[in-house]
């Protein structure tokens, strides 16, 4: 996977003028996705240099630089003081920490991200983890919901979106899996659809 394909670095020049390298330092990239910081960085270091990364994503992680003075931390950036301290890399002389969803991730469907693309509501950061998007929009309460989207939807109508997704649930119990098209689509915004039981008997006895 090319670096430039995964996702251009933003700033990039900016970034590594405020980071002033030092061919000896010790640094740390918090969200390496590509790889486009971390291999700016690591053109700038000496034989001395390190760079500690961090980033859950399996296709980060297969983008990874192979280079002795790099250490790869498949964990999220929230663990960084742990693993900072077992790779004995406390004492850094900058953190660089690119936060959001890659251009990447956005432009491969699979991943759930993309409106453009179609594709499962897969949506997780880290393929280790069990629940999908599509797993909390079907089994989730919609009090439940409510509180997801109201705390970190930044939604104005997090009540009614959640009422809405339920509705859709009991309207289609039988629908096949959740993706990214369906649920941008107007007729998912709009109005839920009448539920009717002859919908829900026909569905059963399939």
């Amino acid at each position: 996977m090319e670096a430039g394909f995964y996702h251009q670095p933003v700033l990039l020049q900016e970034v590594l003028e405020h980071m002033q390298i030092r061919p000896d330092g010790l640094y740390i990239d918090a969200t390496f996705g590509g790889g486009g910081h971390s291999r700016a960085i690591l053109s700038q270091l000496g034989p001395q240099g390190r760079l500690v990364v961090f980033d859950q994503d399996e296709d980060a992680y297969r983008n990874r630089i192979p280079d002795d003075r790099v250490t790869f931390v498949r964990e999220n950036f929230r663990h960084l003081e742990r693993f900072t301290r077992l790779h004995k890399a406390q004492r850094a002389d900058g953190i660089l920490a690119d936060l959001g969803v890659s251009s990447y991730q956005f432009d491969t469907a699979e991943r759930g991200f993309s409106t453009r693309f179609d594709g499962a509501l897969d949506m997780r950061m880290d393929n280790r983890s069990p629940v999908t998007a599509a797993d909390v929009l079907t089994t989730y309460s919609e009090q439940r919901l409510h509180q997801l989207f109201q705390d970190y939807g930044e939604v104005t109508n997090s009540r009614t979106l959640a009422k809405t997704i339920v509705t859709l649930r009991k309207a289609h119990p039988c629908a096949p899996s959740l993706s990214s098209s369906r649920l941008s689509s107007p007729s998912s915004k709009a109005t839920p659809p009448n539920t009717s039981p002859r919908s829900s008997r026909h569905c059963e006895s399939r």
